[in-house]
């Protein structure tokens, strides 16, 4: 699946980035860090303004990341997609027709076997690979799983934004508005 040849997904941390995405073409995009309190009015924001925004459920203040939380996201909050560690998360979203976005962290050759086979193990739509600077990292989890690859954490430059998609990369998630600038179609 491609985001409408969008090859940054822009990650929002605060509603002062979620203005700035609004003033792009960016139809896809990643909210972060949010508190559980503003979940139901920032997606009914986003829906009206025909944004189509992951949630990354870890990062949400107020709330358990496990598949209670999971399931009343999906039935209440209803994002497009949902982003998580944890494989339980993953499950669920997948069960509620939800996007799911396994993220996993790749800090030695251990970790990513592990990751490896929790994502065979809850099949994901999409995995997010931190930190996306590896291009040869990006490749062989994209060859062992098949799955479209979301590349972020210390992407700094279009060079590394390039080098990441060559790789296999579907697309790269930033909160780094000077490359949302750069690969805007706007």
């Amino acid at each position: 699946m491609t985001f409408a040849g969008q090859k940054i997904l822009p990650a929002i941390r605060s509603m002062k980035d979620f203005d700035k995405m609004l003033e792009t073409s960016f139809e896809y995009g990643v909210f972060l860090d949010l508190h559980v309190g503003m979940l139901k009015s920032v997606f009914e924001y986003a829906k009206k303004q025909n944004r189509k925004m992951f949630l990354h459920l870890d990062l949400i203040h107020g709330l358990s990341s496990d598949e209670y939380a999971t399931e009343y996201i999906c039935q209440e909050i209803k994002p497009y997609g949902i982003i998580s560690t944890k494989g339980n998360v993953i499950k669920k979203a997948r069960q509620k027709g939800v996007y799911a976005t396994q993220r996993m962290f790749v800090i030695d050759s251990s970790a990513m076997k592990r990751s490896i086979e929790l994502i065979h193990k809850t099949e994901p739509d999409f995995i997010e690979v931190l930190p996306g600077v590896v291009p040869k990292i990006i490749k062989e989890i994209r060859e062992k799983t098949g799955k479209p690859i979301f590349a972020g954490g210390l992407i700094d430059t279009v060079e590394e934004v390039d080098a990441a998609l060559q790789a296999g990369a579907t697309a790269i998630t930033t909160s780094d508005r000077a490359l949302w600038k750069h690969f805007d179609s706007k």
